[in-house]
């Protein structure tokens, strides 16, 4: 089984009513991976567009945290990383630092609507948006 990191788009999705909820929900059971910056993600998003209150959202995050499998921390060598991949593959900031650390998590595939579907970086690590088969219904 592919050893998969998740971006955080798709652990929002998992925290809404919206119709891709169901796909988040059944990629965050599996136990993926996500980083601290998932988490800080998350967070924002959850406090500034879900409008949740800080206990909704610490209850949203003790659920991702007892759900994914490992969180890795975001380190100089992933920050360095992540400049690198920015400039190679013409990725924002962000989006390569969340690369940079599903490439050190050793990860198979990434999870995420935001990036370009089918891109292979580095050789091992495939871009799958998991909401892809339902959005060109």
């Amino acid at each position: 089984m592919p050893k998969i990191f998740l971006d955080t788009n798709v652990v929002l999705y998992a925290f809404t009513d919206d119709p891709r909820s169901a796909v988040a929900e059944t990629l965050l059971a599996r136990g993926g991976d996500v980083s601290i910056q998932v988490l800080n993600e998350f967070t924002n998003v959850a406090r500034r567009k879900l409008a949740l209150d800080w206990e909704q959202v610490e209850e949203a995050l003790q659920a991702i945290r007892v759900l994914v499998r490992t969180i890795h921390n975001v380190d100089l060598d992933t920050h360095s990383g992540a400049v690198d991949l920015a400039q190679r593959y013409q990725l924002s900031f962000y989006d390569a630092l969340i690369l940079s650390s599903a490439l050190k998590a050793r990860c198979d595939i990434l999870y995420s609507e935001d990036m370009q579907h089918g891109l292979m970086v580095e050789d091992r690590l495939q871009i799958e948006n998991p909401f892809r088969e339902a959005a060109s219904r």
